[in-house]
């Protein structure tokens, strides 16, 4: 079962607004044994519509499409639809009274016309009730093809996708089971995350593959399984096992390099060890202000272990509030193991705190020396008993360097606290 994913609007075009529709259908399709085998956007307007939809369906079994189904006029997918495929508009008593009850329930006055618009619908397609919004979705079955429209607001797109249109699609296609296993790793890049596992990857058989997804400091490893036999009852629980063997026998390839799985993210993973060790901690952060401990709180709960964080700019913040030696600074300056060190210790008695982490660097794209090019960052965690000081080298894009230095920074406090051992690069 094949699908081609169709978002329409000016908005997508021009970069007005990012299309995370499709990436959230893709995964939604991909559960349920339906192969996303493209995507396309087009803009609000009869011809791109038509060319669009015409191509998809060359494609795929099933077009979905979300988008243009407002009651303005530059929402035109419907009038689109209805020419397209030979249909009549038809008033829809039913619809109408489900979205008058929807207005009267959010307190607001009964736009009678706009009611009626949205009332009026192809006699060709099921209607798909939207309860969470004003624009039904609409279900074309026609020369064995199925052709979806879906608004293109995400919650609703979202309702219709998971109560309407997956429940049908299920009925009416057979499905092959096709499951996903994904390890997260951090730290080091493809090419040498793929030598380590170049045996493991010739091994696999032919219905399962592996898949490099590479962000800044980050590579998912994703195993992706199609059941390749007759569908069976238990094809799915099989293939499950299978994957599940599959992505215990690669972690055991690279356990220095995982840091969780599927979901898992690293300020997610540290916040757990934290919250079992009972412990707390806080960070002290120069070239990344604060971004360490942005991260850490993105996690919910997380004041349950993190009670704050120190950013020190100047030599005179790290002195005032960190107790760095004025002499440290001076002769070592503040981008060194000695200064990070100090840093890391300080922040420990400053935030009352069991572990702490420092970052101390050039994140650039100025300020660079021979001995300290742009890029250099300086890391410490500390707990009282003992402070690891580690260096690391990156490039010359200030941004890139920021993330980099938090990946890099809390997959070390990861490490510390499993006392595992880091690797100075």
């Amino acid at each position: 079962m094949t699908a081609h994913l169709l978002t329409i609007g000016d908005e997508i075009l021009i970069g007005q607004i990012v299309d995370t529709n499709s990436a959230w259908m893709s995964r939604q399709l991909n559960l349920n044994g339906i192969a996303v085998v493209g995507k396309s956007s087009v803009g609000d307007t009869r011809q791109a519509i038509v060319a669009g939809i015409e191509h998809a369906a060359t494609t795929a079994q099933i077009v979905i499409m979300t988008g243009g189904l407002g009651p303005t006029k530059d929402d035109v997918t419907k009038a689109t639809l209805v020419e397209m495929f030979g249909c009549q508009l038809v008033f829809q008593q039913e619809v109408y009274d489900r979205i008058a009850a929807y207005f009267q329930k959010i307190n607001r006055p009964l736009p009678v016309e706009l009611i009626r618009s949205q009332a009026m619908l192809p006699d060709k397609a099921v209607v798909l009730p939207n309860k969470v919004g004003t624009a039904s979705g609409m279900w074309f079955d026609l020369d064995g093809k199925v052709f979806v429209s879906l608004p293109g607001v995400p919650f609703e797109m979202e309702y219709l996708l998971t109560q309407e249109v997956l429940p049908r699609l299920k009925a009416q296609f057979a499905s092959r089971p096709i499951v996903h296993r994904t390890l997260q790793t951090a730290c080091e890049g493809e090419s040498v995350i793929a030598k380590r596992i170049e045996t493991f990857e010739d091994r696999l058989p032919g219905h399962i593959k592996l898949a490099y997804l590479p962000a800044l400091g980050i590579v998912r490893l994703r195993l992706s399984g199609n059941w390749p036999g007759e569908v069976t009852p238990n094809s799915e629980a099989d293939l499950n096992a299978e994957l599940d063997a599959k992505k215990k026998e690669l972690w055991a390839l690279i356990p220095d390099l995982v840091f969780g799985e599927e979901e898992d993210s690293l300020q997610g993973v540290v916040g757990k060890i934290l919250r079992q060790q009972g412990r707390q901690f806080g960070t002290a952060e120069s070239c990344t202000g604060g971004y360490v401990a942005h991260l850490i709180t993105l996690v919910p709960g997380s004041s349950d272990y993190f009670p704050g964080s120190v950013v020190s700019y100047s030599y005179e913040m790290k002195s005032k509030l960190l107790g760095v030696k004025a002499s440290t600074l001076e002769i070592f300056g503040a981008v060194s193991a000695e200064a990070v060190a100090e840093m890391a210790e300080g922040a420990r008695e400053t935030l009352g705190v069991d572990v702490s982490l420092a970052i101390s660097g050039i994140a650039g794209p100025g300020g660079g020396m021979p001995e300290k090019p742009v890029g250099t960052v300086w890391m410490a965690v500390s707990d009282g008993e003992r402070t690891q000081v580690v260096k690391h080298l990156f490039g010359r894009d200030r941004a890139k360097n920021i993330q980099l230095t938090g990946v890099y920074a809390l997959n070390m406090v990861r490490k510390f606290l499993l006392e595992e051992t880091l690797v100075t690069t």
